[in-house]
């Protein structure tokens, strides 16, 4: 088993720098992270390693708005989900314009403003670090199966659950009753979008221009 040495800014080390603001995991959980990661300046972000598996985390992660998504793609290589669900959906507060408005959550009219080179990072770090079970374009793929129908599509991709013969929405907050594991998680469960103001914002992330073609997939040039 093969671990390579990791030059990576640390979360702490960006969030410090304001590089990563809207954030919101609590820091211990960090503290899981793989002790291989160590702490180095900015210049060191070309660098990369390879995880337990063997997978490399890029760092030739583009964004049009200066985004971070190194830590991102830490958090999946090293198969810490829940913290990756977290920052995936503070990003989006952030990079559709959300957070400079001065709310803490996106609106399914902010949509349109999320760049695509950034949400192209997104999906690509779910994707590869998943081997292809997470991303939006899963869940989009899910949702043109249950032809549009979000109660269809909430069951198919597990975000439903039974209280005896009663099927219900899984609980978010409190002690969440999703799923962060790999191998037990439904296709297409992660990452989580918000529902509480209705299924726009869901459709909308779903139906972002993005995803009209494959482009998206295209790993950036060195």
């Amino acid at each position: 088993m093969r671990v390579s040495t990791l030059v990576l800014i640390s979360y702490q080390a960006a969030a410090f720098f304001g590089v990563v603001k809207a954030f919101s995991t609590s820091p211990s959980s960090l503290s899981s992270l793989p002790k291989t990661i160590a702490v180095a300046s900015t210049s060191s972000c070309l660098h990369s390693t390879a995880t337990d598996d063997d997978e490399t985390i890029p760092t030739n992660l583009p964004s049009d708005v200066g985004m971070d998504y190194i830590p991102l793609a830490t958090m999946l290589a090293t198969g810490q989900f829940e913290e990756a669900d977290q920052f995936t959906r503070d990003a989006l507060i952030t990079i559709s314009g959300a957070k400079e408005k001065g709310r803490d959550f996106v609106y399914f009219t902010d949509v349109k403003r999320i760049p695509n080179t950034d949400f192209a990072t997104i999906e690509r770090l779910w994707n590869k670090f998943s081997k292809g079970k997470f991303g939006y374009t899963v869940q989009k793929k899910t949702m043109r199966l249950c032809k549009g129908d979000f109660e269809s599509f909430c069951s198919k991709i597990g975000w439903t659950t039974k209280d005896g013969d009663v099927e219900r929405k899984k609980r978010w907050f409190g002690a969440s009753e999703f799923t962060y594991d790999l191998k037990k998680a439904t296709k297409g469960h992660l990452p989580l979008t918000s529902a509480l103001r209705g299924t726009s914002l869901v459709k909308n992330l779903l139906n972002h221009p993005v995803w009209d073609n494959d482009d998206w997939k295209k790993e950036p040039e060195n």
